[in-house]
Order: structure tokens, then sequence, then C-alpha cells
């Protein structure tokens, strides 16, 4: 079997020795993180190393910041989103063994209405483009990251109180639609799930022991591995530890 994962893990200088030892306990194939919070020349390449994984990064002084850490070496790297300007560092690629994957930290808008919330349309417009093409380039493909986006009621734990609110905007679902229109798959929504489910908590307010999450955190795979998905699952563990990211990884499995 395959393993891929991703994990907005809110700062890997504080979160590295998480992360090593997840990725000890889970020997994925491939780990796209988000919000590194570091600038290149500050990426722990060493300690990847010396814990056996490759690593590809772009990092971005105090936001931002994509990776992808892989048991074999990562090839046809791309950072960002080609032909798109952008000063944020939010995507990272890269081809490992034969699957195509597709690491993003997909912007979170601030408020409809908002620059930010249009800079976040046209981002999203622009993803859709550069994926749909890498689609037919790489038939084995996987989209995934912090998309910033509960696609559905089911993902918000209050969905009235969020109706309208960011992640939750009629826009912002319809970019999701479109995505998974190009021929992807919501690999977590391929099987039956615990209710509240949830991949991010906020900090406050006992969002956490409260269960008052969203799913927020999305693999969405291409049709060539759909058939194969065996398992996507929500590792809820590591926000349990202290000082967690506000986000838990999600986890596919596929079946060779």
């Amino acid at each position: 079997m395959k393993q891929f994962a991703t994990w907005n893990v809110n700062s890997l200088s504080i979160r590295l020795p998480q992360v090593l030892d997840w990725l000890a306990a889970h020997p994925v194939d491939a780990l796209v993180l988000q919000e590194t919070k570091l600038t290149d020349d500050k990426f722990p390449t060493a300690d990847f190393g010396a814990a056996g994984w490759q690593v590809q990064w772009f990092g971005q002084k105090t936001y931002n910041g994509v990776a992808l850490i892989s048991r074999e070496p990562a090839t046809d790297i791309v950072k960002n989103i080609p032909g798109f300007a952008d000063e944020q560092a939010r995507v990272i690629a890269g081809t490992v063994g034969g699957v195509r994957v597709i690491g993003g930290y997909f912007p979170n808008g601030q408020a409809p209405g908002s620059d930010k919330f249009a800079y976040k349309m046209g981002w999203l417009d622009a993803l859709r483009g550069w994926v749909g093409g890498q689609m037919q380039a790489h038939e084995q493909l996987v989209l995934m990251g912090d998309y910033n986006i509960a696609p559905e009621d089911r993902d918000v734990y209050d969905p009235v109180a969020w109706a309208g609110q960011i992640h939750c905007t009629p826009e912002e679902r319809a970019q999701f639609r479109q995505l998974v229109e190009l021929g992807l798959t919501d690999a977590f929504r391929l099987f039956e799930q615990p209710a509240k489910s949830w991949s991010w908590w906020d900090y406050r307010n006992l969002a956490f022991r409260r269960n008052q999450g969203l799913r927020i955190d999305h693999i969405l795979v291409s049709a060539a591995l759909k058939a194969r998905v065996t398992a996507c699952e929500i590792d809820r563990l590591p926000r349990k530890n202290e000082r967690p990211s506000d986000h838990a990884p999600v986890v596919v499995t596929i079946d060779r």
C-alpha cells in the first residue's frame, strides 16, 4: 500500500519534534506540511535527513510556508502556481513513486467582500487551471492541504452560526466543487465516517475539548487512484499534544 498525508503544523520550529515523532509512527510515502513559517535557510533539512526523510521546502518569513517530505526523493518540483504572480509561499508539488503530489496552503480569505477574499478567489481560479493541466500530464495525482474551505454543512460543528462566514461561503464551496469537477474525489467521503469529524479546532473556548471544529483539511484523488483508496482518516491524536497545532493530520491509504 501507499499512504499520503497532509498536516498544517502552524510553525514547524515549534512542532518539529511532533512531526518527526508522527513520521516515525506513520511512515507514509509523502507528507505535505503547511504553515511552516520558516524562511528557506531556516528549514531543518538535517533533522529530517537524519531520520531518513527526503525534503523539499518553500518558505517565507513569519507566514505561510509549505514542504514535501517523502521516503524517496521527489522529482519535477514546482513551487507556487505557474503563471500566477504570488509573493506568498503556498504550493509545493513533486512526483513521488509515480504519484503527482500537490500540497497547498489555500488562502484564508479573512472575510467575504474583503481584498483577501478576492485574492482567495483569484488564487483558487489559478490553482484549478493549473491542476487541470497537471491531471492531463499525471494520471495518478493527489491534491492535499489546508483548503480553508468546509465543503458542506456536515463539515461544520454549527452550520447555522457559520452560514455565510469565511470557510463556508457559497463562493468558497463552489470553488471546492469545481476542483472536484476536474475529475477529483474527496477521499474522506469515499467511506462512512463518524459524525462530527473535524480536522481543525480553534485554540479558544475549549473548542477541541468540546469538539467544536471544522473539516477544512482535504485530500482529493484522481480517478486512477479513487478505485484503489482503501481508507482516509483524520488523526486526532496530535491535537492532544502539549503545544499542538490547531490542525490534525489527514491520511489516505491507497492499494498498490
